[in-house]
C-alpha cells in the first residue's frame, strides 16, 4: 500500500502563505487554545496576531534573511512568534526553555541571533552580553527587571499597524528561503543548526497529511504537550494544525493530571507522543484516574523507540491505538509513518511505511565511505543490502534539509545527491514496512530528548579530577534511555560521594535537565579504538 500522493502540491509556497490562508478560511474557529493562560484564539484573530507581530519584527529593525531567536514555552506567544519572524522575513531559530547559558549563549552566537524573544524568568541568571550580533531582547509576560529588555507586546501594539511598515518581498524561493533552524545534537561535537527551507516544512505537512497517512481533519482537536522548540511538535503539532484548520490545545509541559482533565474539557480526539508519556498513561488506566469518557481516537509515537508491548497496553486500557512514526530534525521531521486501519496494516511494532516523494534504500553501513563516493560520481542511488537484511537507512525527499548551518563538512558527511544517510540500522519485510534495529550514531534518547554524550563528556572534563569520561545510554523503564557517565579520575582524587555531588552539580550548572547524567560510575579506564574513540558498546556491557 504505498504512498504516492500528497495533501496538495507544495511548489512555491512559503509556512506563512499557507497558515494565513488557514486563518482566512476558518476565521471563525478555535485556533490555538492556551492551556498555561486559558487563553482562547481564532484563526481569525492568529492571523492578525502573525501579521501584526511581522510588521512589529520590521519596524523594530529586522531585515531579511535575520535570525529571530525564540526561547519560550509552549504558548500563544511563541506560536506567533515563529510563523510572524519568518513573515518578517526573518529566520527563526529555537531554544530549550531548560537551557542553562552554556547552551543559550551558543546557540544565540553561533546562529548570529539579532533579537531575542523570551520570557524574563529564562534569562533571570543569563549574561547576554558580549554577543556580537544580538541587538534587542522582548520579554512576554514577565517583565525584566535588567536593563536592555523591551516588552513583547510593544511590538504588537497599533504603533506597529501594516501602515506603519512595509513587509519585505521574498529574495529566494520557498525551496532556498530557511524557515526554521532547530539545533540538532549530534555525537560529537556542540549541537548544530538544522536548515530547513519552507518548501521541507510545507511538504513535510502535506506529506503527512496526503491519503493513508496521518487520518486527521479539520474537525479534529489535538493536544500538544510536545515542546514546540522541537520539530516533532514544531511541525506535527503547530504547523500541521494550523494548514489543516483543526484545533490545537497547548500544554507548557506534561501533567498527567492536567492531561485528563483536557483531555474531557476540550474534546481530545488525537495527541503526538512519545513513548514515555504512553507509559504514564497506561499507569494512569492501571489506577482508574485515566477518563473513561475521552474522545481520544489514536497517538503518534515518536522521536524515540516504542515498545510493541507498550502499544498494546495502551490499546487494552484505553481503547486508543498508538501508530509509530520515524522521523528526525534533518527530514523535517516526518519520513514515515504507520497505519491505524485496516486491522491487518496495523503493526505497531514497526515505524510503518515511508510517506510519499519518499524514497529509501537500506546500504551496508561498513561500506558507508564508498556508497557516499559512489554517488558523488555518478548520481545514481545507493546500492542496498539483500531484501529483509539490517542496513543503514538511506533517504530522500522534499523534507530533507538544505544541510547544517554553517557547517558544509558536517552537511557532506550525511548528505549526498540529496540522499540524507540516517546513521540509524533498520530492516524492511516483505510487504515494506520498515522496524528500527539500532541507532549507530550513539545518540542517548531521554523521554524522547535527543542527548550527545560528546556534549555531557565535555562538561565533565572540564573538573579538575576528571581525566577521561564516557557517557552511553543506560535502559530505564520509565525515561526509556537515561545518561550515565562514566568517569576515570586523575591521580590524587579517589571516588566519594562527594566527588559525585561535584560532577553533579557541574553537570546541572552547564546543561538542561535531560542531558545530566542520572548515574555516575568511576571506573580505572575508559574502552577505545586504536584511533581514540570510545567503544560505547563495551561501556554498555556494563549494564547486562
Amino acid at each position: 500500500m504505498p504512498r504516492t500522493q500528497l495533501y496538495a502540491d507544495p511548489t512555491g509556497r512559503f509556512v506563512h502563505d499557507v497558515v494565513l490562508e488557514s486563518c482566512r478560511r476558518n476565521a471563525g474557529k478555535t485556533a490555538l487554545v492556551d492551556t498555561s493562560c486559558e487563553r482562547r484564539i481564532t484563526f481569525g484573530e492568529y492571523g492578525t496576531l502573525v501579521e501584526s507581530l511581522a510588521h512589529g519584527l520590521v519596524l523594530a529593525g529586522l531585515a531579511p534573511g535575520e535570525v529571530v531567536a525564540i526561547l519560550l514555552s509552549n504558548s500563544w506567544e511563541f506560536a506567533i512568534s515563529y510563523h510572524a519572524a519568518t513573515l518578517a522575513g526573518g529566520i527563526p531559530t529555537l531554544l530549550n526553555p531548560s537551557y542553562r547559558e552554556r547552551e543559550i549563549r551558543y546557540q544565540l552566537e553561533n546562529s548570529g541571533a539579532v533579537f531575542l524573544i523570551t520570557d524574563a524568568p529564562l534569562i533571570e541568571n543569563v549574561n547576554l552580553a558580549g554577543l556580537p550580533a544580538l541587538r534587542r531582547v522582548f520579554t512576554a509576560r514577565a517583565q525584566s527587571p535588567r536593563g536592555g529588555c523591551e516588552d513583547f507586546a510593544s511590538l504588537l501594539r497599533p504603533a506597529f499597524g501594516k501602515t506603519s511598515a512595509k513587509l519585505p518581498q521574498p529574495l529566494q524561493s520557498p525551496q532556498q528561503t530557511i524557515a526554521a533552524l532547530p539545533y540538532s545534537s549530534g555525537t560529537t561535537g556542540l549541537p548544530k543548526g538544522v536548515m530547513l527551507s519552507h518548501y521541507n516544512l510545507v511538504a513535510n505537512v502535506y506529506q503527512t497529511l496526503g491519503p493513508g497517512a496521518a487520518m486527521l481533519t479539520s474537525d479534529d482537536v489535538m493536544l500538544c504537550f510536545l515542546p514546540l522548540y522541537h520539530i516533532y511538535g514544531l511541525t506535527v503539532a503547530l504547523t500541521l494544525s494550523q494548514i489543516l484548520g483543526c484545533t490545537l490545545v497547548l500544554m507548557p509541559r506534561f501533567d498527567m493530571q492536567k492531561l485528563c482533565g483536557l483531555l474531557v474539557r476540550e474534546g481530545v480526539t488525537m495527541m503526538p507522543v512519545v513513548p514515555p508519556a504512553i507509559n504514564a498513561i497506561c499507569q494512569a488506566a492501571e489506577a482508574e484516574t485515566f477518563p473513561a469518557n475521552h474522545k481520544l481516537r489514536w497517538i503518534k509515537s515518536g522521536a524515540a523507540p516504542l515498545a510493541p508491548e507498550l502499544a498494546r497496553r495502551m490499546k487494552t486500557l484505553t481503547g486508543v491505538s498508538v501508530v509509530q512514526g520515524y522521523g528526525m530534525t534533518e527530514a523535517s521531521p516526518v519520513t514515515h509513518v504507520g497505519y491505524n486501519a485496516p486491522p491487518e496494516m496495523y503493526r505497531p511494532a514497526s515505524v510503518g511505511q515511508p510517506l510519499a516523494l519518499t524514497d529509501c534504500r537500506i546500504v551496508d553501513p561498513e561500506n558507508k565511505d564508498l556508497e557516499m563516493k559512489n554517488l558523488q560520481r555518478s548520481h545514481g542511488d545507493p546500492t542496498e543490502v539483500a531484501p529483509g537484511e539490517p542496513g543503514e537507512l538511506v533517504m530522500r525527499g522534499p523534507q530533507i534539509m538544505l544541510g547544517y548551518w554553517k557547517e558544509p563538512q558536517a552537511t557532506a558527511a550525511v548528505l549526498r545527491d540529496g540522499w540524507y544517510f540516517s546513521g540509524d540500522i533498520v530492516r524492511r519485510d516483505a510487504e515494506g514496512f520498515y522496524y528500527v534495529l539500532d541507532r549507530s550514531k550513539e545518540m542517548i534518547k531521554y523521554k524522547g530528548f535527543p542527548v550527545a554524550p560528546a556534549e555531557v563528556e565535555a562538561v565533565l572534563l572540564e573538573h579538575s579530577a576528571v581525566r577521561d569520561c564516557g557517557v552511553v545510554a543506560k535502559p530505564c523503564a520509565e525515561a526509556g534511555e537515561i545518561p550515565c557517565a562514566f568517569i576515570v579520575l586523575r591521580e590524587g582524587f579517589t571516588p566519594s560521594e562527594a566527588l559525585d555531588k561535584e560532577l553533579r552539580g557541574l553537570a546541572a550548572d552547564c546543561l538542561a535537565h535531560h542531558k545530566q547524567p542520572r548515574e555516575i560510575r568511576f571506573v580505572d579506564a575508559i574502552p577505545r579504538t586504536p584511533s581514540g574513540k570510545i567503544l560505547r558498546r563495551e561501556l554498555r556491557k556494563n549494564f547486562a
